[in-house]
């Protein structure tokens, strides 16, 4: 039986400083390795799935200590390929009261902003592979790895393996003259499954995204509004069979409200609220709702709301855990998700 989850994307440096200092400010950098689709994959391993990880890295002690780390959590790097002068960064500053958090990337010339397409064995990569997972942001980075996504794409298509698509739109990144909209609407085109948050559904479907304005657990989902949101998304999809959406309220740089909704041919489903304070990191937080979801789906696909409660589950969680991977066991997720009643974090 094929179980294999294939994912592809550029793994990153992420420097961040001590106690919420501004960047400019003098002081120890704490760094972290990450990246979307990185953190997929090892959210997929933590769980005890087969996840194989696919990027290009430079031939250094950077990019052997990224594979080093993969491997420590048993993520698949057979298919890894080397090449290129450097490792993309970002810098990371902590949002802190009314001052929000801001990234700042370097990631220019590095090693995956250089691959091409050819440079993968994909039909290696993708034997025994039951799911492919990619993101927006490796069609963003530059025209080159745009167009090595896309081969991965039509490859996936060509071996009939189901296509999990996270929009992950990062207007930043968007530099080398394509339209993201256009872009990102071609690659949903391909889909079996489509991820997102409220604005990246905005960004593929042109229609204004519905307020949740939740500021605890009791807040009422407007059921409706989105049944029909997404009617509309599937007519432009419709080849699409699973529509994932995490919708987060970020009350203070602290306190955020989170849930999700699921949408299968017609069917929405909802889940609980949950009310996080304080959050710890928020990095990796969607990458934790759509890996978890991937791992629901191989599991339970025959319980959606089961999926999507373990999904809103394992994303609140990873607001607790500092750094970009969502280290949290299927068993730590289930014990939480199982409990009764409105759930508030409290994790000081």
């Amino acid at each position: 039986m094929k179980n294999k989850i294939v994912t592809f994307g550029e793994v990153l440096l992420r420097l961040s400083k001590f106690g919420r200092k501004r960047l400019f400010q003098p002081g120890e950098f704490i760094e972290n390795f990450g990246g979307s689709e990185a953190n997929v994959a090892v959210s997929l391993s933590t769980l005890g799935d087969n996840v194989q990880y696919i990027s290009r890295l430079p031939d250094n002690l950077l990019g052997k200590s990224i594979q080093m780390t993969l491997r420590n959590y048993n993520v698949n790097t057979d298919s890894m390929i080397w090449g290129g002068d450097r490792l993309g960064s970002y810098y990371f500053e902590e949002a802190a009261a009314m001052r929000n958090s801001s990234v700042v990337y370097d990631r220019n010339d590095s090693s995956f902003y250089t691959i091409k397409p050819g440079m993968i064995d994909w039909e290696k990569a993708f034997s025994d592979a039951a799911i492919y997972h990619f993101s927006g942001i490796s069609c963003a980075i530059s025209r080159d790895s745009l167009d090595a996504t896309w081969e991965s794409v039509k490859k996936a298509k060509a071996a009939g393996i189901p296509i999990s698509f996270d929009v992950n739109y990062r207007k930043n990144l968007w530099k080398f003259g394509s339209d993201a909209q256009d872009v990102l609407q071609i690659f949903a085109e391909k889909a079996d499954i489509i991820f997102g948050d409220q604005g990246e559904y905005e960004v593929i479907s042109g229609i204004p995204a519905i307020p949740f304005k939740a500021l605890d657990a009791n807040y009422e989902i407007e059921k409706d509004e989105y049944q029909a949101y997404f009617d509309k998304v599937q007519e432009m999809y419709p080849k699409c069979k699973i529509f994932v959406m995490a919708i987060r309220n970020q009350i203070a740089s602290t306190h955020h409200t989170l849930t999700g909704m699921l949408y299968i041919q017609g069917k929405l489903y909802t889940t609980r609220i949950y009310d996080i304070s304080p959050i710890v990191d928020p990095m990796g937080v969607g990458d934790a709702f759509i890996a978890a979801y991937l791992h629901a789906y191989q599991h339970w696909n025959d319980d959606p709301q089961r999926c999507l409660d373990f999904a809103l589950t394992a994303s609140s969680l990873k607001n607790t855990i500092p750094g970009d991977f969502n280290l949290n066991t299927e068993e730590e997720i289930e014990l939480v998700m199982n409990s009764n009643g409105p759930i508030k974090f409290d994790v000081e």
